[in-house]
């Protein structure tokens, strides 16, 4: 289960990946700072860890976009040592899914309800987590760094985590040394790794009228990502790196992110800053509306003790941070509070209706996916037999909260995903109806709505290894050798060799693979990851529902 995963890397996974091993060193002169690299003697690679993109976005530069880096009159050797990771944020109604999906649903009282806490402290924050986060790590091939200057450049992929907008940082599932020794298998040229960390939380999602007339900018989470995109196709040449050739990955909140980046200010200023995006699983609560941003702004003064986002941009980083583990902690089942919102400037409107009507960059190659079962992790369990007024509250409304005013709820209930368990519609019960709901609504839908806009310029697949939870892909996708979260390695490897060859042609096809038609060109078909086969099926999102949803009538 990727929540049970994320707790077991929470604590463990950072302990290794930036304790530096300075065998043979590497520097490159950024401007604003001379960063120094090492070379990792296994994967025969230079690591340059921790490299700061933007300014600390701290003080006067909290809650507003990030900033190009200060040059210095000397700049300063930087060795990569310092590693930082955002302020994190956890629903404290995860130990609750962790909880019956281990033990059965019988530890669980139904009809008692979910009763939302009350926080009050502090949780400890784990090590390195400082408001001055917003910094990169980049993994380059010997043999691509040892020939930088000379042709046009070694192709480029940069991973966005995922998390909920809340939590996660930019190697928590690994280094990305897996992505980078299989993007050198079977003759490949290799491929220059970059990944990175970006404000979440109240720290990068913070939104809504009486913000922005403070002076408070929304989606700078997102704006954090575009920086250093930015950045990367200002400075990735000096690593050997073509800044042509960038392929933007990211899963769960990373894929919504990376949704978002495809359909940046309508399409309506000129090229993106990279040219094909892989998107596993991209989510993201789809908030087109003022009243729930406005309502989380009023909640962060009121249980921040702050009058105004003068005064929150002044208060002491441990003040915002509780703040934030309230607002985060506090959130409603399956709810993490923030998300990316539309902002008339960067989201001009949601992503699914963007893609409809055409405002998003035409000119990109897309790798999308999904899991089976992307919304169970995700689905309050707290749903009593025949109790329609309980389901409407635990999970229509959670998600969708203008739904009522709209008369959208009757729709989504009666005629969508209507109370009938003989399986007919997917479901046999009232959780898997649930699950059905925030599965299509805000994770496979998104994927279908990416392929159908990208058509031929698309490749999409799915990923069914039992049970196919959210997240249970992302092991196979940073694979470096055995695991106990991989089923079946060989699989990885594959998934891995598609991933690479789309990153370096633009096709996930080579040789020995079952071929991967687009989507335009395969008649609608998604290649499927399964267990102990790779084969292709129909896209079973292509229906009314996924239809109704990218219409955005529930608001």
């Amino acid at each position: 289960m990727a929540f049970l995963l994320y707790l077991a890397l929470l604590c463990a996974q950072y302990a290794s990946t930036w304790a530096l091993p300075h065998v043979t060193t590497a520097q490159v002169n950024l401007g604003y700072q001379i960063h120094q690299g090492w070379l990792n003697t296994t994967g025969n690679f230079y690591n340059f860890s921790n490299i700061p993109y933007a300014n600390p976005p701290v003080g006067n530069l909290r809650f507003s976009p990030p900033t190009v880096p200060n040059v210095p009159a000397k700049p300063p050797v930087d060795d990569g040592s310092r590693f930082a990771l955002c302020p994190q944020g956890i629903p404290l109604w995860t130990p609750i899914v962790t909880d019956w999906l281990t033990n059965g649903i019988g530890v669980i009282n139904q009809s008692a309800g979910y009763t939302i806490p009350y926080v009050t402290t502090l949780p400890t924050p784990l090590p390195g987590t400082s408001e001055d986060c917003l910094l990169l790590d980049i993994l380059v091939p010997k043999t691509i760094f040892d020939n930088r200057g000379t042709g046009s450049g070694a192709p480029v992929l940069l991973w966005i985590h995922g998390g909920g907008y809340t939590l996660g940082w930019k190697t928590q599932y690994g280094s990305g040394a897996g992505l980078v020794a299989a993007s050198q298998a079977h003759g490949k040229t290799g491929a220059i790794y970059i990944a990175i960390n970006y404000r979440l939380g109240l720290f990068g999602f913070l939104s809504g009228p009486t913000f922005s007339s403070e002076g408070g900018t929304a989606n700078n989470g997102l704006l954090d990502q575009r920086m250093a995109l930015e950045w990367v196709q200002k400075n990735i040449h000096l690593f050997g790196g073509d800044p042509n050739r960038v392929t933007v990955m990211g899963e769960s909140a990373g894929g919504g992110s990376t949704i978002h980046q495809v359909t940046a200010y309508g399409g309506l200023k000129g090229p993106s800053p990279f040219s094909q995006a892989i998107i596993q699983s991209g989510a993201f609560l789809p908030v087109p509306g003022t009243v729930r941003p406005e309502r989380i702004y009023q909640k962060f003064l009121t249980r921040g003790n702050l009058t105004n986002l003068t005064e929150a941009r002044a208060a002491p980083t441990e003040q915002l941070q509780l703040a934030n583990a309230i607002l985060v902690g506090e959130a409603p089942f399956g709810d993490f509070t923030f998300n990316p919102v539309v902002d008339g400037s960067f989201a001009p409107d949601l992503p699914g209706k963007l893609l409809l009507s055409g405002g998003y960059d035409h000119n990109l190659t897309l790798l999308v996916g999904h899991n089976d079962d992307e919304g169970l992790e995700f689905t309050s369990p707290f749903l009593p037999p025949g109790n329609e007024t309980a389901f409407t509250e635990n999970v229509i409304l959670v998600s969708f909260p203008d739904a009522a005013a709209t008369n959208a709820t009757s729709y989504i209930l009666d005629v969508l995903y209507p109370p009938i368990f003989d399986g007919s519609h997917g479901y046999t019960d009232e959780i898997s109806r649930a699950d059905y709901i925030v599965s299509e609504a805000l994770f496979a839908c998104n994927a279908e709505y990416l392929s159908r806009a990208f058509n031929t310029s698309a490749y999409a697949y799915d990923f069914s290894v039992p049970p196919a939870l959210h997240g249970q892909d992302v092991p196979y996708t940073f694979y470096e050798g055995p695991a106990t979260a991989v089923i079946n390695d060989t699989l990885a490897l594959i998934m891995q060799d598609y991933f690479t060859n789309f990153v370096i042609r633009g096709d996930p096809n080579g040789e020995g693979l079952v071929e991967f038609p687009s989507f335009g060109e395969g008649g609608r078909m998604l290649l499927d990851f399964f267990t102990d086969a790779v084969g292709l099926v129909a896209d079973f999102e292509d229906n009314e529902r996924c239809t109704w949803w990218q219409k955005a009538l529930y608001y």
